[in-house]
Protein backbone atom coordinates (compact mmCIF):
# COMPACT_ATOMS: atom_id res chain seq x y z
CA UNK A 1 0.00 0.00 0.00
CA UNK A 2 1.13 3.39 -0.53
CA UNK A 3 2.42 6.07 2.19
CA UNK A 4 -0.38 8.44 3.01
CA UNK A 5 2.68 11.08 1.92
CA UNK A 6 3.13 10.14 -1.12
CA UNK A 7 0.19 9.11 -1.66
CA UNK A 8 -1.25 12.69 -1.15
CA UNK A 9 1.53 14.01 -3.44
CA UNK A 10 0.34 11.74 -6.38
CA UNK A 11 -3.35 13.11 -5.80
CA UNK A 12 -1.82 16.89 -5.46
CA UNK A 13 -0.69 16.68 -8.66
CA UNK A 14 -4.26 14.66 -10.10
CA UNK A 15 -5.77 18.35 -8.77
CA UNK A 16 -3.78 20.62 -10.74
CA UNK A 17 -6.32 22.01 -13.38
CA UNK A 18 -5.29 21.97 -16.91
CA UNK A 19 -2.51 19.45 -16.47
CA UNK A 20 -3.73 16.19 -17.60
CA UNK A 21 -2.40 12.74 -17.31
CA UNK A 22 0.03 12.67 -20.29
CA UNK A 23 1.73 15.61 -18.90
CA UNK A 24 1.52 14.23 -15.37
CA UNK A 25 3.50 11.79 -16.09
CA UNK A 26 5.57 13.60 -18.32
CA UNK A 27 6.79 15.68 -15.07
CA UNK A 28 6.75 12.71 -13.05
CA UNK A 29 9.39 10.81 -15.40
CA UNK A 30 11.42 14.32 -15.60
CA UNK A 31 11.36 14.36 -11.82
CA UNK A 32 11.50 11.03 -10.35
CA UNK A 33 8.25 11.54 -8.25
CA UNK A 34 5.37 13.22 -7.45
CA UNK A 35 6.67 14.73 -4.77
CA UNK A 36 9.79 15.62 -6.44
CA UNK A 37 7.69 17.48 -8.92
CA UNK A 38 6.65 19.84 -6.57
CA UNK A 39 10.35 20.51 -5.08
CA UNK A 40 11.52 21.30 -8.50
CA UNK A 41 12.18 24.82 -10.02
CA UNK A 42 9.60 26.04 -12.29
CA UNK A 43 12.11 27.16 -14.69
CA UNK A 44 13.17 23.43 -15.08
CA UNK A 45 9.92 21.84 -15.77
CA UNK A 46 9.09 24.49 -18.14
CA UNK A 47 12.21 23.48 -20.48
CA UNK A 48 9.75 19.65 -20.81
CA UNK A 49 8.58 19.57 -23.80
CA UNK A 50 4.70 19.84 -24.42
CA UNK A 51 5.09 21.27 -21.07
CA UNK A 52 3.97 25.13 -21.06
CA UNK A 53 3.01 28.36 -18.77
CA UNK A 54 -0.74 27.15 -18.85
CA UNK A 55 -0.50 23.61 -17.73
CA UNK A 56 1.94 24.67 -14.38
CA UNK A 57 -0.01 27.76 -13.32
CA UNK A 58 -1.67 26.30 -10.84
CA UNK A 59 1.14 23.53 -9.77
CA UNK A 60 2.25 25.38 -6.95
CA UNK A 61 -0.84 26.30 -5.17
CA UNK A 62 -1.73 25.16 -1.99
CA UNK A 63 -4.64 24.35 -2.35
CA UNK A 64 -3.90 21.24 -4.43
CA UNK A 65 -2.23 19.57 -1.52
CA UNK A 66 -4.56 20.48 0.88
CA UNK A 67 -7.49 18.45 -1.32
CA UNK A 68 -5.15 16.06 -1.57
CA UNK A 69 -5.16 15.88 2.41
CA UNK A 70 -8.65 15.39 2.70
CA UNK A 71 -9.00 12.90 -0.33
CA UNK A 72 -6.75 10.65 1.77
CA UNK A 73 -8.59 10.78 4.69
CA UNK A 74 -11.95 9.33 2.37
CA UNK A 75 -9.51 7.02 0.56
CA UNK A 76 -8.29 5.38 4.11
CA UNK A 77 -11.73 5.63 5.71
CA UNK A 78 -13.74 4.07 2.94
CA UNK A 79 -11.14 0.88 2.76
CA UNK A 80 -10.36 2.15 -0.87
CA UNK A 81 -6.98 0.51 -2.89
CA UNK A 82 -5.01 2.91 -4.95
CA UNK A 83 -3.49 2.14 -8.07
CA UNK A 84 -0.30 4.16 -9.31
CA UNK A 85 0.26 3.86 -12.32
CA UNK A 86 3.94 2.54 -12.07
CA UNK A 87 3.17 0.12 -9.02
CA UNK A 88 2.52 -3.34 -9.61
CA UNK A 89 -1.34 -3.48 -9.23
CA UNK A 90 -2.27 -1.05 -12.03
CA UNK A 91 -3.70 -2.79 -15.00
CA UNK A 92 -1.12 -3.73 -16.94
CA UNK A 93 -2.55 -2.61 -20.75
CA UNK A 94 -3.68 0.48 -19.11
CA UNK A 95 -0.09 0.83 -18.30
CA UNK A 96 0.24 1.12 -22.40
CA UNK A 97 -2.18 4.17 -22.56
CA UNK A 98 -0.65 7.48 -22.89
CA UNK A 99 -3.28 9.17 -21.39
CA UNK A 100 -4.04 6.47 -18.75
CA UNK A 101 -4.60 7.77 -15.29
CA UNK A 102 -1.84 8.45 -12.99
CA UNK A 103 -4.06 7.04 -10.24
CA UNK A 104 -6.87 4.79 -10.33
CA UNK A 105 -9.77 4.19 -7.14
CA UNK A 106 -10.35 0.73 -6.95
CA UNK A 107 -13.52 -0.97 -4.76
CA UNK A 108 -14.21 -4.61 -4.93
CA UNK A 109 -12.61 -8.05 -5.42
CA UNK A 110 -11.06 -7.36 -8.74
CA UNK A 111 -8.18 -9.63 -10.42
CA UNK A 112 -7.24 -8.73 -14.19
CA UNK A 113 -3.90 -10.96 -13.75
CA UNK A 114 -3.21 -13.12 -16.84
CA UNK A 115 -7.28 -12.39 -18.00
CA UNK A 116 -8.71 -12.23 -21.01
CA UNK A 117 -10.63 -8.94 -20.87
CA UNK A 118 -13.72 -7.83 -23.24
CA UNK A 119 -15.24 -4.20 -22.85
CA UNK A 120 -18.79 -4.75 -23.94
CA UNK A 121 -20.43 -0.76 -24.79
CA UNK A 122 -23.92 0.24 -25.97
CA UNK A 123 -26.76 2.99 -25.89
CA UNK A 124 -28.57 3.26 -23.24
CA UNK A 125 -31.74 2.93 -25.31
CA UNK A 126 -30.99 -1.19 -25.81
CA UNK A 127 -33.49 -3.13 -27.73
CA UNK A 128 -34.85 -6.64 -26.77
CA UNK A 129 -32.73 -7.83 -30.01
CA UNK A 130 -29.75 -5.88 -28.46
CA UNK A 131 -30.62 -7.39 -25.23
CA UNK A 132 -30.81 -10.94 -26.64
CA UNK A 133 -27.65 -10.68 -28.44
CA UNK A 134 -25.53 -9.19 -25.53
CA UNK A 135 -26.48 -11.73 -23.22
CA UNK A 136 -25.99 -15.11 -25.48
CA UNK A 137 -22.41 -13.52 -26.47
CA UNK A 138 -21.24 -13.49 -22.83
CA UNK A 139 -22.93 -17.02 -22.23
CA UNK A 140 -20.99 -18.46 -25.83
CA UNK A 141 -17.79 -16.88 -24.00
CA UNK A 142 -18.50 -17.83 -20.67
CA UNK A 143 -16.15 -20.99 -21.11
CA UNK A 144 -13.20 -19.49 -21.49
CA UNK A 145 -13.71 -17.41 -18.61
CA UNK A 146 -13.21 -13.58 -19.71
CA UNK A 147 -13.46 -10.19 -17.57
CA UNK A 148 -16.34 -8.09 -18.78
CA UNK A 149 -15.91 -4.63 -18.68
CA UNK A 150 -18.61 -1.58 -18.76
CA UNK A 151 -20.15 1.32 -17.61
CA UNK A 152 -22.69 0.38 -15.08
CA UNK A 153 -24.97 2.58 -17.04
CA UNK A 154 -28.53 1.85 -18.20
CA UNK A 155 -28.94 -0.57 -21.37
CA UNK A 156 -26.38 -2.16 -22.75
CA UNK A 157 -23.92 -1.80 -19.96
CA UNK A 158 -25.96 -3.06 -17.15
CA UNK A 159 -27.18 -6.06 -19.41
CA UNK A 160 -23.48 -7.03 -20.02
CA UNK A 161 -22.70 -6.91 -16.09
CA UNK A 162 -25.28 -8.95 -14.88
CA UNK A 163 -24.98 -11.04 -17.93
CA UNK A 164 -21.32 -11.74 -16.67
CA UNK A 165 -22.53 -12.26 -13.13
CA UNK A 166 -25.30 -15.29 -14.21
CA UNK A 167 -22.27 -16.83 -15.53
CA UNK A 168 -20.53 -16.20 -12.85
CA UNK A 169 -17.73 -14.00 -14.46
CA UNK A 170 -15.46 -11.00 -13.34
CA UNK A 171 -17.00 -7.93 -14.15
CA UNK A 172 -15.78 -4.33 -13.70
CA UNK A 173 -17.86 -0.88 -13.64
CA UNK A 174 -15.77 2.04 -14.65
CA UNK A 175 -17.23 4.99 -12.96
CA UNK A 176 -17.39 8.85 -14.36
CA UNK A 177 -18.05 9.57 -10.75
CA UNK A 178 -16.22 9.38 -7.24
CA UNK A 179 -16.57 6.28 -5.22
CA UNK A 180 -19.08 7.84 -2.60
CA UNK A 181 -22.00 7.79 -4.99
CA UNK A 182 -23.21 5.26 -7.48
CA UNK A 183 -25.15 6.17 -10.80
CA UNK A 184 -27.99 5.54 -11.76
CA UNK A 185 -29.37 4.72 -8.16
CA UNK A 186 -31.61 2.31 -9.16
CA UNK A 187 -28.53 0.41 -9.78
CA UNK A 188 -27.53 0.61 -6.04
CA UNK A 189 -29.20 -2.88 -5.91
CA UNK A 190 -26.45 -4.80 -8.09
CA UNK A 191 -23.47 -3.07 -6.51
CA UNK A 192 -22.86 -5.98 -4.14
CA UNK A 193 -22.58 -8.74 -7.00
CA UNK A 194 -20.27 -6.52 -8.67
CA UNK A 195 -18.13 -6.49 -5.55
CA UNK A 196 -18.13 -9.83 -4.83
CA UNK A 197 -17.34 -11.09 -8.29
CA UNK A 198 -15.40 -7.55 -10.31
CA UNK A 199 -15.56 -4.37 -8.49
CA UNK A 200 -15.48 -0.57 -9.62
CA UNK A 201 -12.85 1.64 -11.40
CA UNK A 202 -12.71 5.28 -11.23
CA UNK A 203 -10.26 8.38 -11.20
CA UNK A 204 -13.16 10.51 -9.96
CA UNK A 205 -12.16 11.89 -6.64
CA UNK A 206 -15.44 12.27 -4.12
CA UNK A 207 -15.57 15.72 -4.45
CA UNK A 208 -15.59 15.94 -8.35
CA UNK A 209 -18.78 17.21 -9.53
CA UNK A 210 -20.75 15.01 -11.15
CA UNK A 211 -21.33 15.73 -15.01
CA UNK A 212 -21.96 14.14 -17.92
CA UNK A 213 -18.87 15.43 -19.85
CA UNK A 214 -17.20 12.93 -16.88
CA UNK A 215 -18.77 9.68 -19.39
CA UNK A 216 -16.52 10.88 -22.20
CA UNK A 217 -13.15 10.90 -19.59
CA UNK A 218 -14.29 7.82 -17.97
CA UNK A 219 -14.74 6.06 -21.64
CA UNK A 220 -11.17 5.61 -21.71
CA UNK A 221 -10.22 3.80 -18.81
CA UNK A 222 -13.16 0.97 -20.75
CA UNK A 223 -10.97 1.03 -23.72
CA UNK A 224 -7.56 0.70 -22.18
CA UNK A 225 -8.30 -2.05 -19.26
CA UNK A 226 -9.26 -4.58 -22.35
CA UNK A 227 -7.73 -5.99 -25.44
CA UNK A 228 -11.06 -5.35 -27.53
CA UNK A 229 -14.00 -3.11 -26.86
CA UNK A 230 -17.39 -4.76 -28.67
CA UNK A 231 -20.48 -2.00 -29.47
CA UNK A 232 -23.42 -3.91 -28.83
CA UNK A 233 -25.97 -1.18 -30.68
CA UNK A 234 -25.16 2.68 -30.87
CA UNK A 235 -27.01 5.32 -32.82
CA UNK A 236 -24.98 7.79 -35.42
CA UNK A 237 -23.76 9.60 -31.70
CA UNK A 238 -23.24 8.34 -28.23
CA UNK A 239 -20.59 7.62 -25.63
CA UNK A 240 -19.89 3.96 -27.37
CA UNK A 241 -18.77 5.07 -30.56
CA UNK A 242 -16.09 7.61 -28.49
CA UNK A 243 -15.15 4.49 -26.95
CA UNK A 244 -14.48 2.64 -29.86
CA UNK A 245 -12.29 5.68 -31.37
CA UNK A 246 -10.31 5.57 -28.17
CA UNK A 247 -9.99 1.41 -28.22
CA UNK A 248 -8.74 2.00 -32.32
CA UNK A 249 -6.05 4.67 -30.98
CA UNK A 250 -5.04 2.59 -28.40
CA UNK A 251 -4.45 0.27 -31.33
CA UNK A 252 -7.15 -2.20 -29.61
CA UNK A 253 -9.31 -4.34 -31.38
CA UNK A 254 -12.98 -3.33 -31.77
CA UNK A 255 -16.39 -5.27 -32.58
CA UNK A 256 -19.79 -4.22 -33.80
CA UNK A 257 -23.04 -5.85 -34.10
CA UNK A 258 -24.59 -4.91 -38.02
CA UNK A 259 -28.02 -4.09 -37.96
CA UNK A 260 -30.89 -3.28 -40.78
CA UNK A 261 -29.95 0.25 -41.90
CA UNK A 262 -33.49 1.28 -40.85
CA UNK A 263 -32.85 0.15 -37.47
CA UNK A 264 -31.62 3.78 -35.49
CA UNK A 265 -29.59 1.91 -33.00
CA UNK A 266 -27.45 0.19 -35.11
CA UNK A 267 -26.89 2.47 -37.08
CA UNK A 268 -23.56 3.55 -35.19
CA UNK A 269 -22.74 -0.11 -35.33
CA UNK A 270 -23.25 -0.11 -39.05
CA UNK A 271 -21.22 3.15 -39.24
CA UNK A 272 -18.20 1.85 -37.72
CA UNK A 273 -18.31 -1.50 -39.78
CA UNK A 274 -18.58 0.50 -42.97
CA UNK A 275 -16.02 2.80 -42.30
CA UNK A 276 -13.45 0.05 -41.29
CA UNK A 277 -13.24 1.11 -37.87
CA UNK A 278 -14.26 -2.55 -36.22
CA UNK A 279 -15.00 -6.18 -37.46
CA UNK A 280 -18.34 -7.40 -38.11
CA UNK A 281 -19.18 -9.41 -34.86
CA UNK A 282 -22.64 -12.16 -35.21
CA UNK A 283 -21.36 -14.48 -32.40
CA UNK A 284 -18.61 -15.52 -30.19
CA UNK A 285 -16.64 -17.33 -32.70
CA UNK A 286 -15.84 -14.26 -34.26
CA UNK A 287 -14.35 -12.68 -30.95
CA UNK A 288 -12.03 -16.06 -30.31
CA UNK A 289 -10.96 -16.31 -33.75
CA UNK A 290 -9.73 -12.35 -33.93
CA UNK A 291 -8.50 -12.48 -30.51
CA UNK A 292 -6.67 -16.16 -30.37
CA UNK A 293 -8.36 -16.90 -27.92
CA UNK A 294 -8.65 -20.42 -28.66
CA UNK A 295 -4.77 -20.62 -29.16
CA UNK A 296 -4.78 -19.58 -25.69
CA UNK A 297 -6.98 -21.83 -24.47
CA UNK A 298 -5.32 -24.96 -26.07
CA UNK A 299 -2.23 -24.44 -24.29
CA UNK A 300 -3.83 -24.36 -20.76
CA UNK A 301 -6.58 -27.01 -21.86
CA UNK A 302 -6.12 -30.44 -20.95
CA UNK A 303 -5.52 -33.17 -23.07
CA UNK A 304 -8.30 -34.49 -24.77
CA UNK A 305 -9.90 -37.62 -22.87
CA UNK A 306 -10.22 -41.18 -24.96
CA UNK A 307 -13.80 -40.91 -23.94
CA UNK A 308 -15.44 -37.42 -23.98
CA UNK A 309 -19.18 -36.81 -23.35
CA UNK A 310 -20.84 -34.68 -25.68
CA UNK A 311 -24.44 -33.67 -25.59
CA UNK A 312 -27.10 -34.56 -28.69
CA UNK A 313 -27.09 -31.39 -30.36
CA UNK A 314 -22.74 -31.97 -30.18
CA UNK A 315 -23.08 -35.25 -31.42
CA UNK A 316 -24.43 -34.64 -34.54
CA UNK A 317 -21.86 -31.73 -35.02
CA UNK A 318 -19.38 -34.11 -34.36
CA UNK A 319 -20.82 -36.84 -36.81
CA UNK A 320 -21.06 -34.32 -39.75
CA UNK A 321 -17.29 -33.19 -39.12
CA UNK A 322 -16.43 -36.98 -39.01
CA UNK A 323 -17.98 -37.75 -42.34
CA UNK A 324 -17.23 -34.37 -44.08
CA UNK A 325 -14.27 -33.38 -42.72
CA UNK A 326 -13.31 -29.69 -42.02
CA UNK A 327 -15.98 -27.03 -42.70
CA UNK A 328 -17.66 -23.47 -42.34
CA UNK A 329 -19.48 -22.66 -39.59
CA UNK A 330 -22.66 -21.57 -41.56
CA UNK A 331 -22.58 -25.17 -43.62
CA UNK A 332 -21.96 -26.79 -40.22
CA UNK A 333 -25.14 -24.72 -38.79
CA UNK A 334 -27.29 -25.05 -42.12
CA UNK A 335 -26.43 -28.88 -42.38
CA UNK A 336 -27.02 -29.95 -38.95
CA UNK A 337 -30.12 -27.99 -38.66
CA UNK A 338 -28.85 -25.53 -35.73
CA UNK A 339 -29.04 -21.45 -35.60
CA UNK A 340 -25.61 -20.55 -36.33
CA UNK A 341 -25.30 -18.58 -33.10
CA UNK A 342 -26.05 -22.36 -31.23
CA UNK A 343 -23.24 -24.14 -33.39
CA UNK A 344 -20.66 -21.36 -32.40
CA UNK A 345 -21.63 -22.25 -29.00
CA UNK A 346 -21.24 -25.72 -29.03
CA UNK A 347 -18.56 -25.51 -31.28
CA UNK A 348 -16.95 -23.25 -28.46
CA UNK A 349 -17.33 -26.17 -25.88
CA UNK A 350 -16.68 -28.74 -28.06
CA UNK A 351 -12.97 -26.67 -28.52
CA UNK A 352 -12.75 -26.47 -24.94
CA UNK A 353 -13.35 -30.88 -24.45
CA UNK A 354 -10.79 -30.97 -26.84
CA UNK A 355 -12.53 -32.80 -29.63
CA UNK A 356 -12.72 -29.87 -32.66
CA UNK A 357 -10.09 -27.41 -32.99
CA UNK A 358 -10.71 -24.26 -35.32
CA UNK A 359 -8.86 -22.98 -38.21
CA UNK A 360 -8.79 -19.59 -40.25
CA UNK A 361 -12.02 -18.17 -42.24
CA UNK A 362 -14.83 -19.70 -39.39
CA UNK A 363 -13.78 -23.38 -40.42
CA UNK A 364 -13.82 -26.08 -37.76
CA UNK A 365 -12.23 -29.61 -37.54
CA UNK A 366 -12.17 -32.84 -35.66
CA UNK A 367 -9.23 -33.46 -33.57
Amino acid sequence: MMKDSDLQYVLALQHVPNLGDASAKKLIRHAGSAEAVFKEKKTALLKIDGIGSTKLADLFSAENLKAAEKEVDFIRQHGIETLYYLDANYPERLKHCFDGPILLFQRGNVDLVNKKILSVVGTRKVTPHGIRFCEQLIEELAPLDPVIVSGFAYGVDITAQNAALKHGLQTIGCLAHGLNQIYPGVHQKYVRGVEANGGFLTDFWSTDVFDRNNFLKRNRIIAGLSEATVVIESAEKGGSLVTADIANSYNREVFAVPGRPTDSQSRGCNMLIKSQQAHVLTSAADVVYILNWHSQTAVNAVQKQLFVELEDEEEAVYGYLKENGKEQLDLIALNCRIPTFKAASLLLNMELKGVVRPLPGKIFEII
